[in-house]
């Protein structure tokens, strides 16, 4: 299937191009070496190049895999017009004002797509249970996706930006590292982690990424940074509150249900819990769940697989509440792959929690 959207958009480009036939060779093997790159990316071992190799590896091949899907949507697009308006076919034949135009559409989506991911939207949420506990603020985030593509630079400005907010408590909900470990070591990316301040700590539970990534050294590097890792563990905060992290359900297999990790709590007291991928919403309910963060689906990241997500979860972005339980799910900070939000945004939980 990949294989013949890649020969199609390669056939379009192609015919478009007003050049000789040896210049529309060179433009269209120029055009997917990325390709190569990203399977080579995805297959091989990453860390065995330099670091500023991998890097350019990392966002080019991925970013064009983004670019050819809008290439591909596109074309569709242009063919599907050209079948019902035949005036407009010769644009898209040899055609100059064809190949700038398409160009600068494209041009247009990304960079405004590329300057939208930057801006990391802050989302307010003020929520009441019907349980003990003073007022506080508690920071969500989840999809760091640290790696070659999201470095330390990045990460120091999210930081400076939750601690801003003086937050007593924040959740990380998954995905923490992208899919190797090696980068995140190099950059030493633990000492920018350790700034968040925030008085009642800083928690967080494991995403398939981190399994990616290899699951222990994950927990390693975020106990070097500062954070408690929760996996299939609950913990009691200052005797307030629980925080509970699942296991992923990449784990599936061996991890405890929401249930078996609940059951033995003071359901008395408020239950805070992250679980990265959010299946099965009505469990939480059922637990006894007072707020659980979630991530994992990015909404979908770019238009169109937010559709997507939008209908293989019940939830894939925004606030639910289910019975007693408060759910909110992410549609994370970062993201996998190219530097684009199209459709959708990068964000961070400001969420106001009290009780009576």
């Amino acid at each position: 299937m990949v294989l013949l959207a890649v020969i199609y958009i390669y056939t379009r480009i192609w015919q478009i191009l007003p050049c000789s036939n040896l210049t529309k060779w060179l433009i269209t093997t120029a055009l997917f070496i990325p390709v190569g790159l990203f399977f080579g990316y995805m297959t091989s071992r990453s860390d065995i190049t330099a670091f500023w190799a991998n890097q350019i590896i990392s966002i080019v091949s991925t970013s064009w895999m983004i670019i050819l899907l809008y290439l591909f949507m596109t074309f569709l697009v242009t063919d599907l017009a050209r079948l019902f308006i035949p005036a407009i076919r010769p644009w898209f034949t040899n055609s100059l004002y064809g190949t700038l135009g398409i160009t600068t559409l494209l041009v247009v989506i990304f960079v405004s797509g590329n300057l939208w991911y930057h801006h990391k939207v802050r989302v307010p949420l003020t929520i009441q249970i019907n349980k003990p506990l003073k007022p506080m603020k508690v920071i969500g985030i989840s999809d760091l996706h640290l790696g070659y593509t999201i470095g330390k630079k990045e990460l120091n400005k999210w930081v400076d930006m939750i601690n801003e907010e003086k937050p007593d408590m924040v959740l990380i909900s998954g995905d923490i590292i992208d899919s190797n470990i090696v980068p995140v070591e190099q950059e030493k990316m633990y000492e920018e982690l350790r700034r968040l301040n925030a008085p009642m700590g800083v928690y967080a539970c494991l995403g398939n990424h981190d399994y990616y990534a290899d699951k222990e050294k994950t927990e390693q590097f975020v106990k070097k940074a500062g954070i408690v890792p929760l996996k299939d563990e609950a913990i009691l905060v200052n005797d307030a509150f629980y925080v509970v992290g699942r296991d992923d359900r990449t784990n599936d297999e061996h991890r405890k249900s929401i249930i078996e990790l609940t059951k033995d709590l003071d359901h008395a007291k408020p239950i805070f819990v992250m679980d990265h991928q959010p299946y099965h919403l009505e469990r939480a309910a059922a637990a006894g769940v007072d707020f659980q963060l979630s991530g994992h689906t990015h909404q979908g990241q770019i238009f169109p697989i937010n559709l997507v997500t939008n209908f293989v979860y019940e939830k894939s972005h925004g606030y639910i509440q289910k019975d007693n339980t408060h759910i909110y799910v992410s549609s994370g900070i970062g993201l996998w792959g190219g530097k684009f939000r199209i459709g959708t945004q990068s964000e961070y939980l400001v969420l106001d929690i009290s009780g009576y």
